[in-house]
């Protein structure tokens, strides 16, 4: 399944950590910053249920 994440802030980062680690095919749209650190360091979401780290990320602006 493919799957577009609009949107990288706490709640549609911490679905599609989840989805992309339950094996979806995830690709994140978000710009600026959020952007750019995605494509350096990848995903990295904190939760009490456990860390999800992505690397790498599939991340870009282009929504099309």
């Amino acid at each position: 399944m493919r799957i577009a994440v609009v949107g990288t802030g706490g709640v549609g980062g911490g679905y599609g950590a989840a989805l992309a680690q339950a094996g979806a095919d995830v690709t994140f749209i978000a710009r600026g910053r959020h952007l750019a650190a995605m494509k350096a360091h990848g995903l990295k979401l904190e939760s009490p249920r456990g860390d999800i780290h992505l690397v790498p990320t599939q991340a870009t602006d282009d929504p099309a």
